[in-house]
């Protein structure tokens, strides 16, 4: 059901004010022509109810000749912002940043969230984030599962479907996304509910194997059939299995990089309101299709790049790839996850579907 902009405009506002908007401070929308305009003049509408000096910042779109597709988060490394001074000065200006058109895995990003700048990433269709809208409740539920990820020195992964993978953790921080930017320096996405790290270097070993129904994203497919990924120092040595593993296969090769198989960050999702079955829902042009990325229980891996947190495998190919029905074990006697379901001690913090704010 779609939202109207009326709507949409309380939502940010809702959303802005928990992320510490007021007439204090100043906001920058980032719009791109591909932006979805109506959370443009949302997010700007939003920001003025709230009494922020407010102003846009429109770049041209950006191509990367290498990119075989449109979705933004298939192509890693430059963006429209790469190389423009002017306009990352004036997005570094801002307290906060509604990102509309995506900066991430960008070096400008990292540059500007270092000034103390917020930013706020918001390209979900509007009826994706009035489903799942940040509340305090969704905040103190990753925060205590990352108390809890923050002091495991490893991590094991197992399944039925054949799942059987480990690596050792605390080289990297862990990361939390609960789609607010309410400090400085923070980026968040809304919408979210999820956290993760990343293995130390050479320490990710064993088998993953990607099972009917689970998600390959940027291809925003369902699994139709088991793929299986063999794991040795930090990198996928093998793929194999059907068509589909074929598939995967021949696009990690398409990029002539090596650091592309690399296991890059590992986590677990939360969000309740987030649902697995979501994206056969919308056009795979709608969004970045969070939904799958956050819901709770599954275990979240990706591949490719892992300079947003000081390492130095700067690659252009990234999949984030979550599973069902796994079983996460930190420390190997501290599961938070068991079978698809949370078990760990934040999932006694439930989720409210209202702002607590």
């Amino acid at each position: 059901m779609p939202v109207n902009q009326s709507q949409l405009t309380s939502m940010f506002e809702d959303v802005l004010k928990m992320s510490k908007v007021d007439n204090t401070q100043s906001v920058a929308v980032l719009k791109s022509h591909y932006s979805n305009q109506a959370i443009v003049q949302a997010a700007t509408d939003a920001a003025i109810r709230l009494g922020a000096r407010v102003y846009g910042v429109e770049l041209p779109s950006f191509h990367a000749p290498m990119a075989m597709g449109n979705d933004l988060t298939a192509y890693c490394g430059d963006t429209a912002l790469t190389g423009n001074k002017a306009a990352q000065t004036a997005l570094e200006a801002a307290d906060l940043i509604v990102d509309t058109m995506m900066l991430l895995h960008s070096p400008e990003q990292e540059q500007i969230l270092k000034t103390g700048t917020r930013i706020l990433l918001a390209v979900e269709p509007p009826e994706v984030l009035a489903r799942i809208m940040p509340t305090m409740a969704d905040k103190l539920m990753v925060k205590s599962a990352e108390e809890v990820l923050k002091t495991a020195n490893s991590i094991r992964v197992t399944s039925d479907a054949g799942t059987d993978f480990r690596a050792a953790l605390g080289q990297y921080p862990a990361v939390t996304e609960y789609g607010l930017a309410d400090e400085p320096g923070r980026w968040d996405h809304w919408p979210s509910g999820f956290l993760f790290s990343w293995p130390n270097e050479e320490t990710a070993e064993g088998v993953i194997v990607i099972d009917k129904g689970d998600i390959l994203l940027p291809f925003k497919q369902y699994c139709r059939e088991s793929i299986t990924l063999e794991i040795e120092k930090g990198f996928i040595t093998n793929i194999h299995g059907g068509f589909e593993a074929e598939y995967l296969a021949d696009y990690l090769k398409y990029f002539g990089d090596p650091e592309v198989y690399g296991i890059s960050h590992i986590g677990w999702g939360l969000q309740t309101r987030a649902q697995w079955t979501a994206m056969g829902l919308h056009d795979k042009n709608d969004g970045m299709c969070m939904d799958a990325r956050a819901f709770a229980g599954n275990f979240l891996f990706s591949t490719g790049p892992n300079t947003e947190v000081g390492g130095s495998r700067k690659t252009p190919a990234h999949m984030d790839i979550p599973l069902r029905n796994c079983t996460i074990t930190l420390n190997d006697d501290l599961t938070v996850v068991e079978k698809g379901k949370v078990v760990a001690p934040e999932a006694s913090i439930a989720p409210k579907p209202s702002i607590l704010g």
